[in-house]
């Protein structure tokens, strides 16, 4: 069956379709568009109206457009409409009007792709499950993901992001949950927010959504947990809070963190489980806890659940494990990347400084023969005021106790090298391009090493770089996908 008919989604966004045809998928870029693909032309950096031409080259099915391109025939599939945005949008609403299944919304100021993964790894083993790819979690992500929906879905996840006040009520408003799922509130988007108190509002937002019979997951632990609350009162017929507080309703009793796993023990209401995820952490075990709690909320099979969860492992770039070996003539000469590059918080950047302290190092290896754990750090954006003050502070952190160089890439990241005891401090540079010319000279075979920062700081760059020093090892978390 069809994702897409001319006839249907003409008769979704009001267009006018040019030809029969038919789409499986719905494609935004002709870099990754896929055969049969209906080729949305949105206006964003570029016009996507520019490159119609080369995706039905390419083997689209149509493209949604507001004109015929120029060198587009008068036969090429096309859907008109009179704005392209506004169309995805119909689209889908569309999509989501004609999906009899459930559907989870997430969202949180850290760990909201990390937990929508989860769920999809989770929800797979309970029936047929959509979910956003990525981080498309925006003005026009939410809608893209939502027309990507096919109809005889059974379990979809809509991630949904914001930066600014006022953005998450309209994309709930397409995505219309049953379960609503906000991860945790932390300081990030402060120079949009007067204060936390401010993001706790814009993240309950996603409870004005939910569907008749709605539930809302909150976590239970936070100091604007009340704010919460109260805003998924009016919206929720039940309230589910989940934490380490005795008063929630799914509780972490127990956490046991090893190198390579993290093993939970929790209250689900009044019955307890035991669950592991194949990667260190304590924030991924929080995530995990609101991932249950959604599993009950839908009523699905909780050991089928528990054992799916076990399979998990992070993506590139939100925590990914991976050894490389520095000499394939010499099997201990490796290195451990956690490669946590995608994105950072205040709260998410404690997190994974926790788990590099954490680590395991190998000794009697390499020219220096002591394992180190080694930070690399970029400036975190969009944190307003207190920026300063939040980058120095990370240097008072219990876990920098345990880490032996840190080095610290950015403007922001400049205040915590300054407030770093000497012996802590590895280099600091501008940006990440003059800090990856030093790389090789920084490590050596039996560290752990952690990258992190902000989208806009490209720790993309440090992360190749150091996994071009040598080849893939064994995946440590091995055996899981």
């Amino acid at each position: 069956m069809s994702l897409w008919t001319a006839a249907e989604a003409a008769k979704a966004t009001s267009g006018q379709a040019i030809g029969e045809w038919t789409c499986e998928g719905v494609s935004i870029d002709t870099r990754t568009i896929e055969q049969g693909d209906l080729f949305v032309a949105l206006k964003a950096a570029r016009d996507g109206h520019d490159f119609v031409a080369q995706a039905l080259e390419k083997g689209a099915g149509a493209a949604l457009v507001t004109h015929r391109p120029d060198g587009v025939s008068e036969e090429a599939p096309l859907l008109l409409v009179d704005d392209v945005l506004t169309a995805l949008e119909n689209l889908g609403k569309a999509a989501r009007s004609r999906m009899k299944g459930k559907v989870v919304a997430v969202t949180g100021s850290v760990g909201k792709t990390s937990t929508k993964e989860m769920l999809r790894t989770v929800l797979s083993g309970q029936g047929k499950t959509h979910a956003s790819v990525a981080s498309y979690n925006n003005h026009w992500g939410v809608p893209l993901t939502l027309a990507r929906m096919p109809a005889d879905t059974d379990l979809a996840i809509i991630e949904i992001g914001m930066n600014h006040p006022g953005e998450i009520a309209p994309l709930v408003a397409f995505a219309r949950p049953h379960v609503a799922v906000v991860t945790t509130v932390a300081p990030a988007h402060l120079a949009a927010f007067e204060n936390i108190e401010g993001i706790a509002k814009e993240k309950g937002s996603i409870y004005s959504g939910l569907e008749n019979g709605g539930v809302a997951i909150f976590n239970n632990d936070l100091e604007v947990t009340e704010i919460l609350k109260d805003i998924a009162s009016q919206y929720a017929d039940t309230l589910v809070g989940f934490g380490e507080a005795e008063t929630s309703d799914v509780c972490l009793s127990n956490v046991t963190i090893s190198d390579t796993t993290t093993v939970g023990a929790a209250r689900i209401f009044d019955e307890g489980y035991l669950f592991k995820v194949a990667v260190p952490g304590r924030h991924y075990a929080m995530n995990a806890m609101s991932v249950l709690a959604t599993v009950k909320a839908l009523d699905l099979d909780m050991a089928i659940a528990i054992a799916d969860l076990g399979q998990w492992a992070p993506g590139a770039g939100r925590g990914l494990r991976k050894v490389i070996s520095l000499d394939l003539a010499d099997p201990s000469a490796t290195i451990e990347l956690i490669d946590d590059a995608y994105n950072a918080n205040p709260a998410s950047m404690a997190a994974s400084l926790e788990v590099l302290a954490g680590a395991d190092v190998k000794n009697d290896r390499g020219r220096i023969s002591q394992g180190r754990r080694i930070a690399y750090l970029a400036d975190m954006g969009e944190l307003g005021e207190t920026e300063v003050q939040i980058h120095q502070s990370l240097a008072k952190l219990p876990s920098i106790d345990e880490i032996d160089r840190v080095h610290c890439i950015g403007p922001l990241m400049r205040n915590l090298y300054e407030a770093l005891p000497l012996q802590k401090r590895g280099r600091w540079t501008e940006d990440a391009a003059e800090m990856v010319t030093g790389i090789a000279k920084d490590l050596d075979a039996g560290d752990v090493i952690m990258a992190k920062g902000s989208l806009s700081m490209g720790m993309a760059r440090v992360v190749d770089a150091i996994e071009k020093l040598g080849h893939p090892a064994p995946k440590v978390n091995e055996g899981t996908s």
